[in-house]
């Protein structure tokens, strides 16, 4: 396995292709609201891309997904095309998963919307998820192994009776979309690769409320839901590992590792 390292200035495109992607997801939120269509979100969140970022939609024609961002509403765990005839409406939640591309290298993330009043049980399972992400990049930095980083999430979501997904997981990134290496969301202490200095990766775990088995669309090829029905949520972050710890290219203004 070959896991390509950072240069500064690859680091600083990164950074760049990161941060407008944060943007996008705070420019999106004040139209989660019921009512809309995935469709209208993915049609604002593309122009925002094009036309005020001057990047790409990096998801756009992608191994021949439709659309710019993916849209997983509820019981979707990922990869949801985003659809004229997705209406969203009070206390659904969804992931809106959001890669933009500029300069050549690419800036991936995810966030969780309450659509109207949320469900106590959704606003539970949205908020642990989150939890496990910011517990997993908490302990990011040269040394480490990627099975740390499953093994904390593995026991956050499990404390909390929530099951990981395992059939997706995190990856390396770059300017290459998906490289190597495959980080997963469970795991063993002091197993798998050792972190190095410049790397860069998406932590993105996935937690079901009931089950973690999942199931792909077979006719659209990319939908993945709860085999279960039961509700689904996902957080990610992309990120290079420094020469102490970590630092989060996709961070929010609103997030605790948000760097000024």
């Amino acid at each position: 396995m070959t896991v390509s390292i950072k240069t500064p200035d690859q680091i600083e495109k990164m950074r760049v292709a990161g941060q407008l992607a944060a943007q996008v997801l705070d420019m999106i939120g004040p139209h989660v609201v019921p009512g809309i269509t995935t469709d209208e979100l993915d049609s604002i969140c593309h122009d925002y891309i094009v036309n005020t970022q001057n990047a790409i939609p990096a998801p756009l024609n992608y191994n021949g997904f439709p659309k710019s961002i993916c849209t997983s509403v509820n019981e979707v765990v990922c990869h949801g095309i985003p659809s004229a005839r997705k209406v969203l409406k009070d206390g659904d939640i969804i992931n809106i998963d959001i890669t933009v591309i500029k300069d050549g290298f690419h800036g991936d993330t995810s966030k969780m919307f309450h659509v109207g009043k949320p469900l106590k049980h959704a606003e539970r399972l949205v908020s642990i998820t989150q939890e496990c992400l910011y517990k997993a990049i908490d302990i990011v930095k040269p040394g480490i192994t990627l099975g740390d980083i499953g093994h904390v999430i593995q026991k956050h979501a499990e404390s909390n009776y929530y099951s990981v997904v395992r059939e997706y997981c995190g990856h390396g990134i770059g300017e290459v979309f998906h490289e190597e290496p495959q980080v997963l969301h469970y795991g063993k202490k002091n197993t798998g690769l050792e972190l190095r200095e410049g790397m860069t990766f998406t932590i993105e775990p996935m937690l079901n409320a009931g089950k973690r088995y999942v199931k792909l669309n077979k006719k659209d090829g990319w939908t993945v839901t709860t085999k279960d029905n039961r509700l689904s949520a996902q957080w990610e972050h992309t990120m290079v590992v420094t020469n102490n710890g970590v630092e989060v290219l996709t961070a929010r203004p609103d997030e605790p590792f948000y760097k000024r």
